[in-house]
């Protein structure tokens, strides 16, 4: 959704969410396609709104979930995409071409892993 003052917002629908395991990653990972977008529309990200139905966590995750709950965030870090010539805008063909060593968190820090099992 582009707005007059220059930003991008993206919405999202998730059908059935594992809060624990799988919504860490969908959040990174539609963060990261808002700002690939808003880089190839010449914008600046701004909200990411996701809409989950069937949100879970699984019996077996409780004591992780729990670990996790008891943990201080760390300020959130910041986002570096490499491109050509340090250009804020690119192409199709350019944003295509992007491999994992062109984008860059800046200022991450994360706790020790927490392990659990996959529910199936």
């Amino acid at each position: 959704l582009p707005r007059s003052d220059g930003t991008l917002h993206m919405c999202m629908y998730m059908r059935s969410v594992d809060c624990f395991l799988g919504l860490p990653f969908n959040i990174a990972s539609y963060a990261l396609l808002l700002e690939l977008f808003a880089r190839w529309t010449g914008r600046t990200a701004a909200t990411l709104t996701m809409f989950l139905a069937d949100t879970h966590i699984y019996t077996n995750h409780l004591a992780q979930v729990d670990e996790l709950l008891s943990r201080q965030p760390f300020d959130r870090p910041q986002v570096d995409i490499i491109t050509p010539d340090d250009a804020l805008t690119m192409n199709i063909h350019e944003l295509v071409q992007i491999e994992p060593q062109d984008i860059q968190l800046v200022n991450y820090q994360h706790h020790a892993a927490i392990k659990a099992p996959m529910a199936v």
